[in-house]
């Protein structure tokens, strides 16, 4: 049973431009509290994906906060949009990540396509009628994007995109596909990014992967066998792809960093709430109570740490400030403290906390979850060591 409590321990001091993002934030409380909560445990436990929760959020104006108010979008700083996120990862997980992902997907056309493609496409992206999914790992090249196999063979007009894609968030449901595909030489430079439309023939999702965690969160492989796309679906010019694909995830890194404070954030919320309905029965200074306390003291201030890392790297995007070594720094901080934090959520609690009574458990699993996607913590710490060098060559 998810605790009806989620997200009202934290009176969470938001520094927000005006009351408009203020209003936003707490429209995303609001629905957090009140519509994703309730709900998570019975629809994870089914598998459910929230594809008309997702809908309701393009409609109300959360899909596409960071993206210019001429397409629809909200016009929003990014540490507003984060903000957001963290509020719908404390109702339900599996919902931000879906707001993330579909963000991340929008990202390339929203800063690199042209003026015809934005107003042609951005519209519907952001206001809920199309769901996205960012297409760049595959069997053999998670990590080490550059050594992709996926192959666009240009024809004509038309682009021939054939290979695998694994690990795909929306994989099956998606209504278009943001897509790194080979289209040159073997290397960085060789690689394209692509608008892929759903449903289009040759292009087939395979059976969703079973995970330890983010059940309702759709993941598949995708594969491409002969799907034709015009060349007019190019996102930047040939060979631009994989600084496109990067970028796009330094800001999709900081997303991943919002979810886990707001995951973390709920699991300190559920187990504070319990230990003290124990106060009240066992006293202020039963040792359960007083060990309890002491985990959960230091679980609630990494929560206000991850969300102060996240908000300065957002801080440095929004002014147009190199932050890809800070973004690398909030992903790593925030996904491992909330390991850490929902872990001693659970050991908070005993038995209590390891058990499905409450939403502990399934937050430790999905925190795992979260260590690995958009970029393992091990990569994490690769980018931050090479932002290290970069910076002390240059002083």
């Amino acid at each position: 049973m998810d605790a009806p409590h989620v997200a009202r321990l934290y009176r969470v001091d938001r520094t927000v431009p005006d009351q408009q993002a203020a209003g936003l934030i707490e429209l995303a409380a609001q629905a957090a509290r009140e519509e994703l909560a309730p709900h998570a445990a019975a629809e994870e436990a089914a598998g459910t994906f929230p594809r008309e929760t997702v809908r309701a959020l393009g409609k109300a104006g959360l899909l596409g906060l960071p993206y210019p108010r001429r397409y629809g979008g909200g016009g929003q700083p990014y540490q507003v949009y984060l903000q957001v996120l963290e509020e719908l990862a404390a109702g339900r997980l599996t919902v931000a990540l879906a707001v993330g992902v579909h963000t991340l997907a929008c990202h390339p056309l929203a800063h690199h396509g042209t003026e015809e493609q934005r107003a042609e496409h951005l519209p519907a992206m952001v206001g809920g009628e199309l769901l996205g999914a960012y297409c760049l790992s595959e069997p053999d090249a998670g990590s080490d994007a550059a050594a992709l196999r996926t192959t666009a063979t240009r024809e004509g007009e038309e682009y021939r995109i054939d290979g695998v894609k694994s690990w795909i968030t929306h994989g099956g449901h998606a209504d278009f596909h943001t897509v790194m595909a080979r289209t040159g030489a073997a290397g960085p430079a060789g690689v394209s990014a692509l608008l892929v439309p759903g449903g289009v023939p040759g292009l087939v999702a395979r059976a969703p992967e079973r995970k330890m965690g983010l059940n309702g969160s759709p993941t598949a492989q995708l594969y491409f066998d002969g799907v034709r796309v015009p060349v007019t679906a190019r996102i930047g010019a040939e060979g631009e792809g994989l600084p496109i694909a990067l970028e796009a995830l330094d800001s999709g890194r900081l997303s991943i960093a919002a979810c886990a404070v707001g995951l973390a954030r709920a699991a300190v919320d559920t187990a504070w709430h319990r230990t003290r309905e124990r106060r009240e029965v066992l006293g202020p200074r039963h040792p359960e109570v007083l060990a309890a306390e002491a985990l959960l003291v230091d679980a609630a201030t990494a929560v206000e740490a991850g969300r102060a890392l996240y908000l300065a790297a957002a801080r440095r995007r929004d002014a147009g400030r190199p932050f890809r070594r800070q973004a690398a720094m909030a992903k790593l901080f925030c996904t491992d403290a909330a390991m850490r934090v929902t872990g001693d959520a659970v050991q908070a609690l005993g038995p209590e906390g390891a058990s499905a009574r409450l939403p502990l458990e399934r937050f430790l699993r999905e925190a795992k979850v979260l260590q690995i996607v958009e970029g393992t913590n091990q990569i994490q710490r690769l980018v931050i060591a090479r932002g290290l060098h970069q910076e002390a060559g240059a002083a």
